[in-house]
Protein backbone atom coordinates (compact mmCIF):
# COMPACT_ATOMS: atom_id res chain seq x y z
CA UNK A 1 0.00 0.00 0.00
CA UNK A 2 1.24 3.44 -0.72
CA UNK A 3 1.99 6.00 1.63
CA UNK A 4 -1.18 7.99 3.16
CA UNK A 5 -1.62 11.70 1.82
CA UNK A 6 -3.25 14.15 4.00
CA UNK A 7 -4.45 17.69 3.62
CA UNK A 8 -5.52 19.35 6.79
CA UNK A 9 -7.24 22.79 7.75
CA UNK A 10 -3.94 24.19 9.19
CA UNK A 11 -2.77 24.70 4.97
CA UNK A 12 -5.82 27.04 4.57
CA UNK A 13 -4.44 29.86 2.36
CA UNK A 14 -6.69 32.99 2.91
CA UNK A 15 -6.44 36.35 0.99
CA UNK A 16 -5.59 39.10 3.26
CA UNK A 17 -9.30 40.75 2.22
CA UNK A 18 -10.78 38.13 3.25
CA UNK A 19 -8.78 36.63 6.34
CA UNK A 20 -9.57 40.25 8.14
CA UNK A 21 -13.46 40.40 6.92
CA UNK A 22 -14.89 38.20 9.17
CA UNK A 23 -14.04 36.11 12.56
CA UNK A 24 -15.57 33.39 10.43
CA UNK A 25 -12.58 33.54 7.79
CA UNK A 26 -9.78 32.11 9.83
CA UNK A 27 -8.60 28.20 10.07
CA UNK A 28 -9.77 28.19 13.67
CA UNK A 29 -13.37 28.36 13.38
CA UNK A 30 -15.40 25.36 13.86
CA UNK A 31 -17.54 24.37 11.58
CA UNK A 32 -20.43 23.84 14.29
CA UNK A 33 -20.57 27.73 14.13
CA UNK A 34 -20.62 27.69 10.28
CA UNK A 35 -23.21 24.96 9.78
CA UNK A 36 -25.17 25.23 13.32
CA UNK A 37 -28.30 24.98 11.14
CA UNK A 38 -27.37 21.79 8.85
CA UNK A 39 -28.70 18.50 10.46
CA UNK A 40 -25.66 17.15 9.20
CA UNK A 41 -23.46 18.73 11.51
CA UNK A 42 -25.80 18.32 14.87
CA UNK A 43 -25.19 14.66 14.11
CA UNK A 44 -21.19 14.50 14.29
CA UNK A 45 -18.24 15.79 15.68
CA UNK A 46 -15.70 17.88 13.81
CA UNK A 47 -12.85 15.21 13.87
CA UNK A 48 -15.07 12.68 12.22
CA UNK A 49 -14.59 11.69 8.76
CA UNK A 50 -16.46 10.48 6.00
CA UNK A 51 -14.52 7.05 3.99
CA UNK A 52 -15.18 7.18 0.31
CA UNK A 53 -14.24 3.91 -1.74
CA UNK A 54 -13.13 4.75 -4.94
CA UNK A 55 -13.11 8.50 -4.24
CA UNK A 56 -10.67 9.44 -7.28
CA UNK A 57 -13.01 7.54 -9.63
CA UNK A 58 -15.54 9.83 -11.97
CA UNK A 59 -18.69 10.26 -9.16
CA UNK A 60 -16.05 9.45 -6.35
CA UNK A 61 -14.29 12.59 -7.16
CA UNK A 62 -17.35 14.52 -7.97
CA UNK A 63 -18.45 13.29 -4.37
CA UNK A 64 -15.30 13.87 -2.87
CA UNK A 65 -15.47 17.36 -3.86
CA UNK A 66 -19.25 17.56 -3.05
CA UNK A 67 -18.56 16.47 0.44
CA UNK A 68 -15.39 19.12 0.89
CA UNK A 69 -17.83 21.93 -0.11
CA UNK A 70 -20.10 21.14 2.44
CA UNK A 71 -17.65 20.77 5.03
CA UNK A 72 -17.39 17.02 5.63
CA UNK A 73 -13.72 15.26 6.81
CA UNK A 74 -13.27 13.20 4.03
CA UNK A 75 -10.63 10.01 3.82
CA UNK A 76 -10.25 8.73 0.25
CA UNK A 77 -10.04 5.46 -0.36
CA UNK A 78 -8.77 4.11 -3.75
CA UNK A 79 -6.36 1.28 -5.52
CA UNK A 80 -6.31 3.40 -8.92
CA UNK A 81 -6.87 0.60 -11.24
CA UNK A 82 -9.15 3.01 -12.82
CA UNK A 83 -8.48 6.51 -11.87
CA UNK A 84 -5.07 8.63 -11.12
CA UNK A 85 -3.28 9.95 -8.19
CA UNK A 86 -3.45 13.53 -9.47
CA UNK A 87 -7.49 13.73 -9.00
CA UNK A 88 -6.85 14.18 -5.46
CA UNK A 89 -5.08 17.50 -6.13
CA UNK A 90 -7.54 18.71 -8.43
CA UNK A 91 -9.81 18.09 -5.55
CA UNK A 92 -8.32 19.94 -3.58
CA UNK A 93 -7.54 22.51 -5.55
CA UNK A 94 -11.58 22.78 -6.39
CA UNK A 95 -12.46 22.18 -3.00
CA UNK A 96 -9.96 24.97 -1.32
CA UNK A 97 -10.85 27.38 -3.96
CA UNK A 98 -13.97 27.19 -2.60
CA UNK A 99 -13.88 27.42 0.67
CA UNK A 100 -12.01 30.75 0.23
CA UNK A 101 -14.54 32.23 -1.82
CA UNK A 102 -17.40 31.39 0.68
CA UNK A 103 -15.00 32.24 3.61
CA UNK A 104 -14.91 28.76 5.47
CA UNK A 105 -12.50 26.98 6.67
CA UNK A 106 -11.29 23.29 4.33
CA UNK A 107 -11.97 20.41 5.64
CA UNK A 108 -9.38 18.27 6.18
CA UNK A 109 -8.82 14.96 3.67
CA UNK A 110 -6.76 12.28 3.34
CA UNK A 111 -5.70 9.42 0.80
CA UNK A 112 -5.00 6.02 1.21
CA UNK A 113 -4.37 3.87 -2.04
CA UNK A 114 -5.71 0.32 -1.23
CA UNK A 115 -8.06 -2.42 -2.29
CA UNK A 116 -11.15 -2.23 -0.41
CA UNK A 117 -11.13 -6.02 -0.88
CA UNK A 118 -7.89 -6.58 1.20
CA UNK A 119 -9.06 -7.17 4.59
CA UNK A 120 -5.63 -6.15 5.82
CA UNK A 121 -5.41 -3.16 4.68
CA UNK A 122 -8.78 -1.93 5.22
CA UNK A 123 -8.20 -2.91 9.38
CA UNK A 124 -4.68 -0.69 9.02
CA UNK A 125 -6.36 1.73 7.67
CA UNK A 126 -9.58 2.31 9.76
CA UNK A 127 -7.31 1.32 12.94
CA UNK A 128 -6.32 4.82 12.85
CA UNK A 129 -9.74 6.08 13.36
CA UNK A 130 -10.66 3.47 16.26
CA UNK A 131 -12.45 5.17 19.97
CA UNK A 132 -13.41 3.63 22.74
CA UNK A 133 -16.42 4.64 24.30
CA UNK A 134 -16.55 4.38 27.66
CA UNK A 135 -20.31 3.91 27.53
CA UNK A 136 -20.76 1.49 26.19
CA UNK A 137 -17.93 -0.84 28.94
CA UNK A 138 -20.50 -2.56 30.63
CA UNK A 139 -18.59 -3.57 33.71
CA UNK A 140 -14.52 -2.50 34.33
CA UNK A 141 -13.35 -5.17 33.19
CA UNK A 142 -15.09 -5.90 30.28
CA UNK A 143 -13.28 -5.40 26.59
CA UNK A 144 -13.73 -1.81 25.47
CA UNK A 145 -16.19 -1.88 22.33
CA UNK A 146 -14.22 -0.47 19.25
CA UNK A 147 -16.19 3.02 18.14
CA UNK A 148 -15.04 4.94 15.02
CA UNK A 149 -14.46 8.10 13.95
CA UNK A 150 -15.34 7.22 10.24
CA UNK A 151 -18.74 8.49 10.64
CA UNK A 152 -20.35 6.95 7.48
CA UNK A 153 -18.62 5.42 4.13
CA UNK A 154 -20.09 5.75 0.44
CA UNK A 155 -19.38 2.76 -1.70
CA UNK A 156 -18.38 3.51 -5.19
CA UNK A 157 -15.60 0.54 -5.99
CA UNK A 158 -17.42 -1.69 -7.80
CA UNK A 159 -16.59 -2.61 -11.47
CA UNK A 160 -19.58 -1.09 -13.99
CA UNK A 161 -19.28 -2.16 -17.87
CA UNK A 162 -22.38 -3.91 -18.85
CA UNK A 163 -20.66 -5.63 -21.91
CA UNK A 164 -17.54 -6.65 -19.92
CA UNK A 165 -19.23 -8.24 -17.09
CA UNK A 166 -21.17 -10.54 -20.16
CA UNK A 167 -17.33 -11.27 -21.05
CA UNK A 168 -16.00 -11.79 -17.50
CA UNK A 169 -18.86 -12.87 -15.07
CA UNK A 170 -16.35 -14.20 -12.44
CA UNK A 171 -14.73 -10.98 -12.51
CA UNK A 172 -17.51 -9.01 -11.37
CA UNK A 173 -19.33 -11.29 -8.93
CA UNK A 174 -15.66 -11.49 -7.08
CA UNK A 175 -15.39 -7.62 -7.16
CA UNK A 176 -18.90 -6.45 -6.50
CA UNK A 177 -20.81 -9.24 -4.44
CA UNK A 178 -18.03 -10.99 -2.83
CA UNK A 179 -15.40 -8.17 -2.03
CA UNK A 180 -18.91 -6.19 -0.77
CA UNK A 181 -19.95 -8.96 1.66
CA UNK A 182 -16.26 -9.01 2.65
CA UNK A 183 -15.84 -4.94 3.14
CA UNK A 184 -19.12 -5.53 5.16
CA UNK A 185 -18.16 -7.89 7.70
CA UNK A 186 -15.00 -5.60 8.27
CA UNK A 187 -16.74 -2.65 8.77
CA UNK A 188 -19.15 -3.97 11.30
CA UNK A 189 -16.19 -4.63 13.72
CA UNK A 190 -15.22 -1.63 13.51
CA UNK A 191 -19.44 -0.68 14.53
CA UNK A 192 -19.42 1.49 11.03
CA UNK A 193 -22.69 0.74 10.47
CA UNK A 194 -23.52 4.05 8.24
CA UNK A 195 -23.43 2.84 4.02
CA UNK A 196 -24.23 4.85 1.24
CA UNK A 197 -24.17 2.17 -1.97
CA UNK A 198 -23.84 2.79 -5.57
CA UNK A 199 -26.48 0.53 -7.00
CA UNK A 200 -27.83 1.31 -10.32
CA UNK A 201 -30.79 1.38 -12.55
CA UNK A 202 -29.71 -2.09 -14.34
CA UNK A 203 -31.45 -3.73 -11.49
CA UNK A 204 -34.93 -3.27 -13.08
CA UNK A 205 -33.96 -5.18 -15.45
CA UNK A 206 -36.51 -5.50 -18.73
CA UNK A 207 -38.83 -4.40 -16.96
CA UNK A 208 -37.57 -0.83 -17.95
CA UNK A 209 -38.79 -1.81 -21.64
CA UNK A 210 -42.44 -1.06 -19.94
CA UNK A 211 -42.90 2.21 -21.11
CA UNK A 212 -43.22 4.14 -17.75
CA UNK A 213 -40.68 6.11 -15.65
CA UNK A 214 -39.32 3.41 -13.19
CA UNK A 215 -40.39 3.55 -9.60
CA UNK A 216 -38.26 1.83 -6.77
CA UNK A 217 -41.17 -0.73 -6.02
CA UNK A 218 -40.77 -2.29 -9.54
CA UNK A 219 -37.41 -3.99 -7.63
CA UNK A 220 -38.01 -4.81 -4.04
CA UNK A 221 -36.42 -6.98 -1.22
CA UNK A 222 -39.28 -7.10 1.16
CA UNK A 223 -42.98 -6.70 0.24
CA UNK A 224 -43.96 -3.49 -0.18
CA UNK A 225 -47.62 -1.24 -1.29
CA UNK A 226 -47.69 1.25 -3.04
CA UNK A 227 -49.07 3.34 -6.03
CA UNK A 228 -48.29 2.15 -9.38
CA UNK A 229 -48.27 5.20 -12.12
CA UNK A 230 -52.43 3.85 -13.19
CA UNK A 231 -53.36 5.42 -9.41
CA UNK A 232 -54.15 1.22 -8.21
CA UNK A 233 -52.52 -0.20 -4.83
CA UNK A 234 -50.55 -2.42 -5.68
CA UNK A 235 -47.93 -5.14 -3.76
CA UNK A 236 -44.45 -5.36 -4.89
CA UNK A 237 -43.00 -8.64 -3.95
CA UNK A 238 -38.88 -9.13 -3.35
CA UNK A 239 -36.96 -9.76 -6.32
CA UNK A 240 -36.41 -8.52 -10.00
CA UNK A 241 -37.85 -9.57 -13.42
CA UNK A 242 -35.49 -9.81 -16.08
CA UNK A 243 -31.91 -9.06 -15.14
CA UNK A 244 -30.20 -8.88 -18.79
CA UNK A 245 -26.66 -8.74 -18.01
CA UNK A 246 -23.92 -9.87 -15.00
CA UNK A 247 -23.49 -6.25 -13.95
CA UNK A 248 -26.83 -5.88 -13.01
CA UNK A 249 -27.10 -9.23 -11.25
CA UNK A 250 -24.50 -8.09 -8.80
CA UNK A 251 -26.18 -4.82 -8.39
CA UNK A 252 -29.14 -6.57 -7.35
CA UNK A 253 -27.43 -9.19 -5.32
CA UNK A 254 -25.72 -6.88 -3.46
CA UNK A 255 -28.65 -4.60 -2.98
CA UNK A 256 -30.34 -7.99 -1.64
CA UNK A 257 -27.43 -8.65 1.12
CA UNK A 258 -27.76 -5.31 1.90
CA UNK A 259 -31.23 -5.34 2.76
CA UNK A 260 -30.57 -8.69 4.96
CA UNK A 261 -28.11 -6.76 7.11
CA UNK A 262 -29.79 -4.12 8.09
CA UNK A 263 -33.12 -6.26 8.82
CA UNK A 264 -31.10 -8.10 11.02
CA UNK A 265 -29.13 -5.93 12.71
CA UNK A 266 -31.41 -2.69 13.14
CA UNK A 267 -27.82 -0.93 14.20
CA UNK A 268 -26.75 -0.84 9.68
CA UNK A 269 -28.28 2.38 8.08
CA UNK A 270 -28.10 1.60 4.42
CA UNK A 271 -29.11 3.69 1.38
CA UNK A 272 -28.65 2.22 -1.90
CA UNK A 273 -28.76 4.65 -4.65
CA UNK A 274 -30.10 3.30 -7.69
CA UNK A 275 -28.24 5.49 -10.50
CA UNK A 276 -29.30 6.11 -14.31
CA UNK A 277 -26.89 7.84 -16.70
CA UNK A 278 -24.29 10.13 -15.39
CA UNK A 279 -22.80 12.93 -17.49
CA UNK A 280 -20.69 16.04 -17.70
CA UNK A 281 -18.39 17.59 -15.23
CA UNK A 282 -17.42 19.72 -12.42
CA UNK A 283 -17.95 23.45 -13.88
CA UNK A 284 -14.37 23.86 -12.52
CA UNK A 285 -13.00 21.39 -15.58
CA UNK A 286 -10.76 20.06 -13.52
CA UNK A 287 -12.57 17.03 -12.83
CA UNK A 288 -13.51 14.79 -15.63
CA UNK A 289 -14.91 11.54 -16.36
CA UNK A 290 -11.13 9.77 -17.70
CA UNK A 291 -10.96 5.86 -17.00
CA UNK A 292 -7.68 4.18 -17.62
CA UNK A 293 -8.72 1.71 -20.34
CA UNK A 294 -11.34 2.13 -22.91
CA UNK A 295 -14.92 4.08 -22.26
CA UNK A 296 -17.93 2.55 -22.60
CA UNK A 297 -20.18 5.14 -21.59
CA UNK A 298 -21.70 6.99 -24.36
CA UNK A 299 -20.56 10.73 -23.63
CA UNK A 300 -16.90 9.63 -23.00
CA UNK A 301 -16.93 8.21 -26.35
CA UNK A 302 -18.73 11.12 -28.16
CA UNK A 303 -15.94 13.53 -26.55
CA UNK A 304 -13.23 10.78 -27.88
CA UNK A 305 -14.40 11.15 -31.47
CA UNK A 306 -15.20 15.21 -30.89
CA UNK A 307 -11.63 15.58 -30.15
CA UNK A 308 -10.54 13.21 -32.47
CA UNK A 309 -8.91 10.34 -30.56
CA UNK A 310 -11.66 8.13 -32.38
CA UNK A 311 -12.73 8.61 -35.96
CA UNK A 312 -16.74 7.78 -35.35
CA UNK A 313 -19.38 7.21 -32.70
CA UNK A 314 -20.64 3.56 -33.30
CA UNK A 315 -24.58 3.47 -32.83
CA UNK A 316 -25.72 0.56 -30.96
CA UNK A 317 -29.34 0.01 -32.31
CA UNK A 318 -31.72 2.42 -34.14
CA UNK A 319 -34.76 0.36 -34.37
CA UNK A 320 -35.85 0.49 -30.34
CA UNK A 321 -39.72 1.51 -30.07
CA UNK A 322 -38.19 5.21 -29.37
CA UNK A 323 -38.97 8.52 -30.86
CA UNK A 324 -35.99 8.33 -33.36
CA UNK A 325 -35.42 4.80 -33.14
CA UNK A 326 -31.99 5.01 -30.80
CA UNK A 327 -31.87 4.03 -26.62
CA UNK A 328 -33.47 6.32 -24.64
CA UNK A 329 -31.38 6.93 -20.73
CA UNK A 330 -31.85 9.44 -18.20
CA UNK A 331 -28.63 11.58 -18.33
CA UNK A 332 -28.03 13.41 -15.10
CA UNK A 333 -25.25 15.58 -14.41
CA UNK A 334 -22.79 13.95 -12.34
CA UNK A 335 -22.82 16.68 -9.73
CA UNK A 336 -26.21 16.65 -9.50
CA UNK A 337 -25.80 13.06 -8.31
CA UNK A 338 -22.93 14.24 -6.32
CA UNK A 339 -25.41 16.01 -4.62
CA UNK A 340 -27.63 13.05 -4.59
CA UNK A 341 -24.91 11.24 -2.40
CA UNK A 342 -24.34 14.46 0.34
CA UNK A 343 -28.41 14.18 0.62
CA UNK A 344 -28.57 10.52 1.61
CA UNK A 345 -25.66 10.51 3.48
CA UNK A 346 -27.54 13.38 5.59
CA UNK A 347 -30.55 11.35 5.72
CA UNK A 348 -29.03 8.45 6.98
CA UNK A 349 -26.92 10.35 9.40
CA UNK A 350 -29.64 12.22 11.29
CA UNK A 351 -32.09 9.21 10.69
CA UNK A 352 -29.13 6.73 11.96
CA UNK A 353 -30.95 3.48 13.43
CA UNK A 354 -34.47 4.24 12.13
CA UNK A 355 -34.11 3.70 8.56
CA UNK A 356 -32.75 0.09 7.94
CA UNK A 357 -32.36 -0.44 3.94
CA UNK A 358 -34.07 2.00 1.38
CA UNK A 359 -33.69 2.23 -2.27
CA UNK A 360 -33.77 6.14 -4.17
CA UNK A 361 -33.61 6.57 -7.49
CA UNK A 362 -30.96 9.17 -8.59
CA UNK A 363 -32.11 10.70 -11.96
CA UNK A 364 -33.59 13.59 -13.19
CA UNK A 365 -36.97 12.16 -14.60
CA UNK A 366 -36.22 12.82 -18.37
CA UNK A 367 -35.26 10.67 -21.44
CA UNK A 368 -32.93 11.67 -23.79
CA UNK A 369 -31.83 9.18 -26.85
CA UNK A 370 -28.52 8.94 -28.17
CA UNK A 371 -29.43 10.95 -30.94
CA UNK A 372 -30.52 13.44 -28.75
CA UNK A 373 -26.46 13.64 -26.96
CA UNK A 374 -25.05 13.78 -30.62
CA UNK A 375 -27.41 16.38 -31.63
CA UNK A 376 -26.94 18.45 -28.19
CA UNK A 377 -22.94 18.15 -28.11
CA UNK A 378 -22.90 18.61 -31.63
CA UNK A 379 -24.39 22.29 -30.93
CA UNK A 380 -22.75 22.75 -28.16
CA UNK A 381 -18.97 21.82 -30.22
CA UNK A 382 -20.11 23.59 -33.35
CA UNK A 383 -18.99 20.34 -35.03
CA UNK A 384 -20.65 17.18 -37.11
CA UNK A 385 -20.05 14.05 -35.79
CA UNK A 386 -19.93 11.12 -37.89
CA UNK A 387 -22.10 8.32 -36.91
CA UNK A 388 -21.70 4.55 -37.38
CA UNK A 389 -25.06 2.69 -36.98
CA UNK A 390 -24.70 -0.90 -35.93
CA UNK A 391 -26.71 -3.85 -34.38
CA UNK A 392 -28.04 -3.59 -31.09
CA UNK A 393 -25.67 -4.53 -28.20
CA UNK A 394 -26.50 -7.79 -25.81
CA UNK A 395 -27.76 -6.53 -22.31
CA UNK A 396 -28.73 -2.88 -23.52
CA UNK A 397 -32.75 -2.59 -23.27
CA UNK A 398 -34.85 0.49 -25.15
CA UNK A 399 -35.63 2.75 -22.47
CA UNK A 400 -34.47 3.48 -18.60
CA UNK A 401 -36.25 6.68 -17.28
CA UNK A 402 -36.16 7.31 -13.05
CA UNK A 403 -39.10 7.83 -11.10
CA UNK A 404 -37.56 10.43 -8.65
CA UNK A 405 -40.10 11.31 -6.49
CA UNK A 406 -38.97 9.46 -3.39
CA UNK A 407 -35.31 11.20 -3.78
CA UNK A 408 -37.28 14.71 -4.08
CA UNK A 409 -39.62 13.70 -1.14
CA UNK A 410 -37.45 12.04 1.37
CA UNK A 411 -33.50 13.11 0.62
CA UNK A 412 -34.88 16.84 -0.11
CA UNK A 413 -33.05 16.47 -3.13
CA UNK A 414 -33.55 16.86 -7.06
CA UNK A 415 -31.52 17.40 -10.05
CA UNK A 416 -31.03 21.30 -11.16
CA UNK A 417 -28.71 21.27 -14.16
CA UNK A 418 -29.83 20.32 -18.03
CA UNK A 419 -28.24 18.30 -21.11
CA UNK A 420 -26.88 21.64 -22.36
CA UNK A 421 -25.76 22.38 -18.79
CA UNK A 422 -23.81 18.93 -18.74
CA UNK A 423 -22.21 19.73 -22.70
CA UNK A 424 -21.45 22.99 -21.53
CA UNK A 425 -19.14 21.47 -18.62
CA UNK A 426 -17.64 18.85 -21.24
CA UNK A 427 -16.42 21.90 -23.32
CA UNK A 428 -15.12 24.06 -20.70
CA UNK A 429 -13.27 20.63 -19.49
CA UNK A 430 -11.51 19.86 -22.61
CA UNK A 431 -10.58 23.66 -23.72
CA UNK A 432 -9.11 23.81 -20.14
CA UNK A 433 -7.80 20.77 -20.62
CA UNK A 434 -5.84 21.96 -24.45
CA UNK A 435 -4.72 25.30 -23.06
CA UNK A 436 -2.98 23.50 -20.30
CA UNK A 437 -1.36 20.84 -22.27
CA UNK A 438 -0.20 23.39 -25.03
CA UNK A 439 1.43 25.55 -21.52
CA UNK A 440 3.08 21.83 -20.37
CA UNK A 441 6.10 20.80 -22.49
CA UNK A 442 5.61 17.14 -20.72
CA UNK A 443 2.06 16.90 -22.17
CA UNK A 444 2.63 17.62 -26.11
CA UNK A 445 3.34 14.16 -26.89
CA UNK A 446 0.45 12.59 -24.85
CA UNK A 447 -2.92 11.82 -26.87
CA UNK A 448 -5.37 12.25 -24.16
CA UNK A 449 -6.73 15.38 -23.97
CA UNK A 450 -7.71 14.39 -19.98
CA UNK A 451 -4.13 13.96 -18.59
Amino acid sequence: MAASIERSPSAISLSPSSSSSSDLCTPLTSQSDLFQDNPFFQSISNDQFIAIIGGLGYIGSHTSLELLRAGYNVVIIDDLSNSYLNVFDHIEAVARSYCEEECQPMPTMRFERADYREAGAMKRILDQYVVMDADSVPYPSATHQRTSRIAGVIHFAGYKSVQESIKEPLKYYSNNVAGLIDFCQTLGSYNIKTFIFSSSATVYGSIANKGVSLKEEYCVHQPEEFIDHDGEYKTALAGSTGLTNPYGRTKWMCEAILADLALADRDWTILALRYFNPIGCDESGLLREDPRGTPTNLMPIVVNVITGLSPVLDVYGSDYPTVDGSAVRDYIHVSDLSCGHVAALRTAVSRRGLMGFRTYNIGSGAGNSVFDIVTAMESTFSTKIPLNIVERRSGDVGVCVAEPTRAETELNWKTERDLQACCHDIYNSIKLSKETAGLDDNNKNDNSIFR
